[in-house]
């Protein structure tokens, strides 16, 4: 666990320790708790957890059209409520104060033409660290290709990867859910290369991670977030709005080129999407069929589907 430094340290520290020892991991919690502490300690601030302080938490530095101000205070809010037991002086902060929106923005799907120019900037990305060059490239091609979160990606170990068998362990995913994920064998033939270039790199390896950066160690998410957004920029890729894709694009991508591919072989999409559903993890069947409408070719596609229907009935 970080250390925290602000005026609330001793309280942040003892309030991530009690969650854990619930069972929660708490690491995305933790995390804005942590920007939190950041936040109070860059202003000085002394006084109580004030709604207005955490109100102007919850939008500083952030896009205030999406939900993050909304789950940034919502996790401030309950660490005012632990807080309260030992500072009466904390209000209670309002739960209605700022709303999670309803409506997911539209999500950006990649072409193929896009991942392929992504793929290509990573060659040479670091030119002192070629390995890392290839773990980018190749942790990429994977969420592509099989619509894995960011934290699965970069949380393989070696023994998660069955390069035999051609299916994925990943471990204490969302909720703490196990799932297997078998790949195609076109990626299983890029998983296997670099497990041998990873092996002739690293002969005496001491590192369980499967993917390595330039220290020959884990990745953090932050890290792959942070160069990946930069090979966005080389490409120079936006959405309508202006704004850049993120590593999460790829699964969005995975999953409606998935979606129109079950369309265009007039497949049961309804009812194969519990089976997209358990693949990519999803906990609710609602976040799988957000992707139904996601992109304008999906719509297309659906309505040459429909229209070839009523044809045939006339």
């Amino acid at each position: 666990m970080n250390t925290f430094q602000s005026t609330f340290a001793t309280h942040l520290t003892a309030y991530v320790r009690l969650r854990r020892q619930l069972g929660l991991r708490f690491k995305g919690q933790e995390a804005v708790l942590q920007t939190f502490d950041r936040y109070a300690q860059g202003h000085g601030h002394q006084g109580p957890l004030t709604e207005q302080f955490a109100r102007a938490f919850a939008f500083s530095d952030v896009d205030p059209a999406t939900n993050t101000p909304a789950r940034r205070y919502l996790v401030v809010r309950h660490f005012a409520e632990y807080l309260a037991i030992y500072d009466p002086s904390t209000p209670r902060l309002n739960p209605k104060a700022i709303r999670l929106r309803r409506q997911q923005p539209p999500a950006y799907i990649f072409t193929a033409q896009e991942i392929a120019q992504l793929l290509a900037q990573t060659t040479e990305f670091s030119r002192r660290h070629p390995l890392s060059n290839v773990s980018l490239r190749v942790m990429i091609g994977l969420a592509a290709s099989t619509g894995l979160r960011l934290g699965e990606v970069v949380g393989l170990d070696r023994a998660d990867v069955g390069l035999d068998t051609g299916v994925l362990l990943i471990q204490r995913s969302k909720l703490d859910k196990d799932r297997l994920v078998p790949v195609h064998s076109t990626t299983l033939d890029v998983l296997r290369a670099y497990a041998v270039e990873r092996e002739q790199t690293l002969p005496a390896d001491s590192e369980v991670a499967f993917f390595l950066n330039s220290r020959l160690r884990r990745y953090q998410g932050d890290n792959v977030a942070y160069l990946f957004q930069r090979l966005v920029g080389r490409v120079d890729l936006h959405s309508p709005r202006g704004k850049q894709p993120t590593f999460r694009s790829l699964r969005h991508t995975f999953a409606v080129h998935r979606l129109i591919a079950w369309h265009r072989a007039g497949a049961n999409v309804q009812a194969l999407l519990p089976a997209l559903a358990t693949y990519m993890g999803h906990v609710h069947y609602s976040s799988t069929a957000y992707y139904l409408g996601a992109t304008a070719e999906m719509l297309g596609v659906a309505a040459e589907r429909l229209g070839a229907r009523e044809v045939d009935h006339d």
